[in-house]
């Protein structure tokens, strides 16, 4: 059974203003279609070496995080959303394929995957306004609007085959050869049409990726509006290492 069938959708359609590009909005925009502050959006996806199981074969989800139009953000906006056993909210609302989905690529590197699920919900899922309580129909379950935002994320993450693009240009984990960061941008803006933001580590190896959106309607089945990254990178110019993985 499909959880957005469940929930009725949001209501908002796809047709209104969109955060962070609309200097029209009115100051009385109704915040259950209109994502604010947070509607400089970001999916961020992590390439780590180490962690037992992880696909070799693709990046893997950090999260899906709401910062402000101006590059600023907020955290933790409501703890007593701070759910416990995302696990069992999603089997028990019929997103038990998008729990499946998420034991394979949304993987702890330090400790279990519960606490990275609810780790991530409390600290950026709750601050998204299209995902107040409010904005749900009264009927629904407690915990609904945490599986709406899980059911999201994947949904936007597998928009972005983030290894696949960088493959198709050639460019494959290795231990031996270095990549410019220049190559690693034009393969990803030639396949996605954007530019992202990569992250490297001290030592110049490739970490992480944000992809960077604006949100027209609301965060449950809006239109997420895909824009090159508002900052630079974190990697140096050459020599980025890109290491396969061994866990």
């Amino acid at each position: 059974m499909n959880f957005f069938q469940n929930l009725d959708g949001s209501g908002c359609g796809t047709s209104g203003p969109i955060s962070c590009q609309d200097a029209n909005t009115p100051p009385a925009a109704n915040t259950c279609c209109f994502e604010t502050p947070g509607g400089l959006i970001l999916q961020t996806q992590v390439w780590d070496t180490d962690v037992a199981g992880s696909p070799a074969d693709s990046w893997t989800i950090h999260g899906l995080w709401p910062d402000n139009c101006d590059g600023s953000y907020i955290e933790k906006c409501d703890p007593s959303r701070d759910y416990t056993d995302i696990a069992g909210l999603l089997e028990s609302q019929g997103a038990s394929s998008t729990l499946d989905f998420m034991q394979q690529y949304w993987l702890n590197d330090d400790g279990t995957n519960e606490e990275f699920w609810e780790h991530e919900w409390a600290t950026h899922g709750t601050c998204y306004s299209t995902l107040d309580v409010a904005c749900l129909p009264s009927s629904s379950p407690t915990g609904a609007e945490a599986v709406a935002f899980f059911e999201t994320v994947v949904r936007v993450f597998k928009t972005l085959p983030t290894y696949d693009w960088l493959a198709q240009a050639g460019i494959t984990p290795s231990y031996d050869q270095t990549y410019s960061l220049s190559s690693l941008l034009s393969a990803l803006q030639n396949a996605s049409g954007y530019i992202p933001a990569l992250s490297c580590s001290r030592s110049g190896t490739l970490s992480s990726i944000s992809w960077y959106f604006n949100l027209q309607g609301s965060v449950i089945d809006g239109e997420f509006v895909p824009i090159d990254n508002p900052k630079d990178s974190s990697c140096p110019s050459s020599g980025i290492q890109y290491l396969p993985k061994e866990g």
